[in-house]
């Protein structure tokens, strides 16, 4: 019996608003067809509307269209708004109206001038066994009147776990290729053929890492005393179901972001003894370990309800960290050498980026994608084939606008950390910079003659001295890719140029800086050492929607850091930030630590010239805790 699809897939996600544009991404198994209401509320009537024959329309798979609708016009500021996508299904809140607040009739939302209330955080692990701020997020929005609503929702990096993938959810984007016709995938140099073969090998499921390539020479003193040791070139520890093809990819995000394909799949072949992998049963242990991970995953589902509606009434801006793709992407010049000149890891990484275009990076700035950029994302779409596809891969490696800026007040300006590294000339596994030195001019330009800002790296650019010392000594040690030596300081040339921003006299008053990545949560104040005019400069970190560090390291490395960098301490003028004077922010919380080990998502409020009023997090247990002003302490 042919299993009969929702018409909604996964969104609508309201993307990037201002006055003059609407973007919203979304995702449906037959194509979009109607037009688009926009609506002053309360019940003042429509004020736009637009065909949809006008939008962006790709198919993806044979029940699978993806749609970036793009309105442009001259919308009302700052007052609430409502919007409606009536289709030749009905109208999506009618169809669905779960993805409604109380007793709304449409989606509601408003365009914000201003950056003054941000949500913020990056890191939303699936099988993770903490709770999903994001839903927390939602319970509080829902209680909120539309005007006093967040401005933004800032997703800074991993918003999928591409290279770290449970059991039952590689069970579940496999069931969603098939389901809504997702293309197969074909490949040239590599142990498999095809991805219709990996999903019949016998190590599908928890072997991959036997799959993927491995290299020789990583330039490592290991290496020279046993030339013959290979080494994986995907270096994350749990790869064992790492997603390969693009299809992989892209239904992951849909499963992630919707509910609406879970009741569709099968979740209990395990138990119900109807799963094997290639004819056999999996390993005990695998079993185990699956039904571990299941248990989590459903948890994980019952809150993707609210998820959805979370993304449909905030404005929702992201960017890429390594996991969207893989662990340790681009860290070394060493790996990146390993990476691309091997077919099968450059045709994985390349889908990686495939999907974060289309789900992520286009309803950023849809701008930064010119005629030339859709035409060859658009030919292989239409023709999916080891060809087109290597085109897109190649293009896609060559592109430098990942980058972008909100122009509110402050500006919002959000870094491409990943794809614009400054490699080093000196050892070929020594940690490459954040950015290159033209990308972080560029970033300069972007601060000239601005009072404020807030900027968003998804590594913290002053992050927790004591883990930094350690990636140094990793370093040094020839294994920077054993703790992810990844930071600002990391590299000379990027550190340098980064101190020498912040000490710019045309470069703005207030800096906010709101980074994720590390699965823990800080606040720190910082000023210039010896100078009487320094900027506020203000390090916020909120990590992870749905993960944590482990403990009792995180504890350690708290107390190591306090005791051995505080602000007074003789050891900083050691570091490359000798320049700066960090004082921490205690957090509201028991005891004494100022390293938050829970799963949250921030809450940032600014004044009117850019200062925070009330840095806090929401954890995922729907708790709220502060990091209060340092005077007040």
């Amino acid at each position: 019996m042919k299993t009969r699809l929702p018409f909604l897939i996964a969104g609508p996600i309201l993307r990037k608003v201002t006055p003059n544009e609407l973007v919203f991404w979304l995702v449906t198994s037959k194509p979009l067809k109607g037009h688009f209401s926009l609506h002053l509320e309360p019940e003042q009537g429509q004020i736009f509307s637009e065909d949809l024959n006008s939008c962006s329309q790709l198919q993806i798979g044979s029940h699978c269209y993806l749609t970036l609708a793009h309105f442009r016009g001259e919308f009302p500021a700052n007052v609430a708004l409502s919007y409606e996508f009536h289709t030749d299904q009905g109208a999506l809140s009618q169809l669905y109206p779960e993805l409604l607040y109380g007793d709304e009739t449409r989606l509601t939302f408003k365009i914000s001038t201003q950056a003054d209330y941000i949500l913020h955080g990056s890191c939303r692990n699936p099988h993770h066994p903490s709770s999903d701020a994001l839903v927390s997020a939602d319970n509080k929005v829902a209680t909120l009147p539309i005007e006093e609503r967040p401005d933004m929702l800032m997703m800074s990096g991993d918003q999928i776990y591409a290279d770290h993938v449970a059991g039952p959810t590689l069970d579940a984007i496999i069931q969603t290729i098939g389901l809504l016709g997702l293309p197969d995938e074909r490949y040239g140099e590599a142990p498999i053929s095809s991805a219709t073969e990996l999903f019949s090998h016998a190590d599908c499921y928890y072997g991959r890492d036997k799959i993927l390539p491995h290299y020789v020479d990583d330039g490592s003193l290991l290496t020279k005393l046993f030339p013959h040791r290979n080494t994986p070139i995907f270096s994350s520890r749990e790869a064992e179901n790492h997603l390969v093809s693009f299809s992989e990819f892209f239904a992951m995000y849909l499963l992630v972001w919707s509910p609406t394909l879970w009741p569709l799949l099968n979740t209990s072949r395990l138990h119900d003894n109807k799963f094997t992998q290639a004819g056999q049963e999996l390993e005990p242990k695998w079993q185990q370990k699956w039904r571990e991970e299941k248990a989590i995953i459903d948890q994980f589902v019952t809150g993707l309800p609210q998820v959805q509606r979370l993304f449909a009434h905030i404005p929702t801006y992201m960017i890429f960290d390594d996991h969207d793709v893989t662990d340790d992407w681009n860290l070394t010049i060493g790996w990146e050498k390993a990476a691309y000149s091997n077919p099968f890891s450059n045709r994985i990484i390349g889908n990686g980026l495939i999907a974060y275009w289309l789900c992520q990076g286009w309803g950023n700035e849809p701008d930064n994608f010119n005629q030339e950029f859709m035409s060859v994302a658009t030919r292989f779409l239409s023709e999916p084939g080891e060809r087109y596809q290597d085109e897109f891969i190649q293009y896609l490696y060559t592109f430098e606008r990942w980058h972008y800026t909100i122009h509110t007040s402050p500006k919002v300006v959000v870094l491409d950390t990943r794809t614009r590294r400054w490699r080093s000339e000196s050892r070929m596994n020594k940690p490459s910079g954040l950015m290159d030195w033209e990308a972080l001019i560029e970033f300069q330009h972007e601060l000239m003659h601005q009072d404020k800002v807030v900027v968003v790296s998804a590594a913290p650019m002053f992050g927790v001295k004591v883990i930094e010392a350690m990636q140094k000594a990793a370093t040094m040690a020839a294994q920077p890719l054993l703790i992810d030596a990844e930071n600002w300081m990391a590299h000379p040339g990027s550190a340098n140029t980064l101190l020498s921003i912040f000490t710019h006299t045309k470069t703005p008053t207030n800096f906010v800086i709101l980074s994720g990545d590390v699965h823990y949560s800080f606040a720190y104040d910082i000023k210039l050492r010896f100078r009487r005019s320094s900027p506020n400069i203000y390090q916020i970190t909120c990590s992870g929607f749905k993960n944590q560090f482990p403990e009792p390291l995180l504890a350690g490395c708290d107390h190591a850091d306090r005791l051995l960098y505080s602000p007074r301490s003789p050891l900083n003028f050691l570091t490359k930030r000798k320049r700066l004077k960090i004082k921490k922010r205690d957090p509201n919380t028991s005891g004494r630590r100022r390293l938050v080990n829970t799963s949250a998502i921030g809450e940032l409020k600014l004044d009117s010239h850019g200062k925070p009023q009330r840095i806090s997090i929401l954890t995922g247990e729907g708790v709220e805790w502060d990091f209060p002003p340092i005077e007040e302490k």
